[in-house]
């Protein structure tokens, strides 16, 4: 308590005290010298409970500091250390009770991160230019085994009540962590959540960069869109997580099948696409196909059942069947119903006249939802 009672002896200087302490404080302060003298009772009580006030307002102030993720550490004018939050301990290798007292430049050794000369703190620079210090970028904390640590750093002057300024406060995180996560939000961005596969917004990315390389090196490139054939039968009576390990099985066997230049996409539900980035004929496509048939057709086994399950799968080929992503992601899927509306567990190439089939619904799907009149049924005996 003895520490925490000198600092807070510092904080009411520089107006960081609650009201309720400071108010106490400034009644407690203002006496005649005689009862001082004599040891007047009321006034040696009024200061143990501003003392006891602003321990317990330093303590709740250190509670608050402990539990928030970001490094803290203050220092006077001067540059002297005055607080470290435990965040701050772990970053910079002291110990609360070892950095108090010492200059900053000695527990907050900072380097630039290219040069690795020693760059002055941004506590510093809030003390000497009287405002905030931005946050920095680019930056190494040199800790006492010599080792280096990636932070971003950010300072505030501190001011008392007069407007001087009497020290600074820095905030610091550790910035290899925040590049770690601004990767995993990016991975997520362009990946299936549950296989782990690119996800469409991925795989128009690499298939628009295939069709680029193919119309420069005069090659192929290949889209195979696949359908699980009565994969939702499965999935509703065995229960959603049995139907998430058999996508998560199928996913293994589709990459496991393909080249490390081929992509390997889940559209969502039980639709994948893959990517054929370079091929030499068409024929290179369909024996694809009937190596992902043969191979998805074996037997899973996952929590007890052993499941089976086929393919449907629509094939379409740059520049033969369209010259841009969107037209070749259709042509794809058109021929991959048509391989369902002819039996399933099967592959279809696209034609151009597979086309028809969508106009001629458009036109029938009209008539089917209106009313019949009495006159437009009859008996066919």
């Amino acid at each position: 308590m003895g520490n925490a009672r000198a600092r807070a002896e510092c904080m009411k200087d520089d107006s960081m005290l609650q009201g309720s302490a400071r108010t106490q404080l400034a009644s407690a302060s203002v006496c005649t010298d005689e009862p001082v003298r004599q040891g007047h009772p009321q006034i040696h009580a009024s200061r143990r409970e501003v003392a006891a006030a602003l321990d317990a307002e330093t303590a709740w102030a250190r509670v608050a500091l402990n539990a928030i993720g970001d490094a803290v550490l203050t220092i006077d004018r001067h540059g002297t250390v005055t607080y470290m939050n435990r965040v701050a301990e772990t970053l910079t290798g002291w110990s609360e009770t070892e950095a108090i007292g010492k200059p900053l430049t000695r527990v907050f050794h900072r380097v630039d991160g290219k040069t690795h000369q020693t760059t002055i703190t941004p506590g510093q620079r809030a003390i000497e230019e009287n405002t905030t210090v931005g946050l920095a970028l680019d930056c190494l904390l040199v800790r006492p085994d010599g080792s280096k640590l990636e932070i971003e750093d950010s300072a505030a002057p501190i001011h008392d009540r007069e407007g001087r300024v009497t020290g600074a406060v820095i905030v610091f995180h550790d910035a290899s962590q925040s590049q770690v996560m601004l990767e995993r939000m990016a991975y997520l961005a362009q990946h299936d959540a549950l296989t782990g596969l690119p996800n469409r917004a991925l795989l128009t990315e690499r298939l628009s960069r295939a069709i680029g390389l193919a119309r420069r090196h005069r090659h192929l490139v290949a889209l195979l869109y696949l359908d699980l054939d009565a994969f939702k039968p499965i999935n509703d009576s065995l229960g959603h997580a049995l139907g998430d390990s058999l996508l998560q099985a199928v996913a293994g066997r589709l990459q496991d099948c393909m080249r490390d230049i081929d992509t390997v996409c889940r559209q969502g539900g039980d639709e994948f696409v893959i990517l054929l980035a370079e091929i030499r004929q068409a024929e290179d496509a369909t024996k694809v196909a009937e190596k992902l048939l043969a191979v998805l057709s074996r037997p899973y086994r996952i929590q007890g059942h052993e499941l089976l399950i086929t393919l449907s799968i629509g094939i379409s080929l740059y520049p033969d069947d369209a010259d841009d992503v969107d037209t070749l992601m259709h042509n794809a899927d058109t021929a991959m119903y048509h391989t369902k509306r002819n039996g399933r567990n099967g592959h279809q190439c696209f034609t151009a006249e597979m086309n028809t089939l969508p106009i001629q619904r458009r036109r029938l799907e009209p008539g089917l939802h209106r009313p019949l009149r009495p006159s437009q049924f009859f008996f066919d005996f």
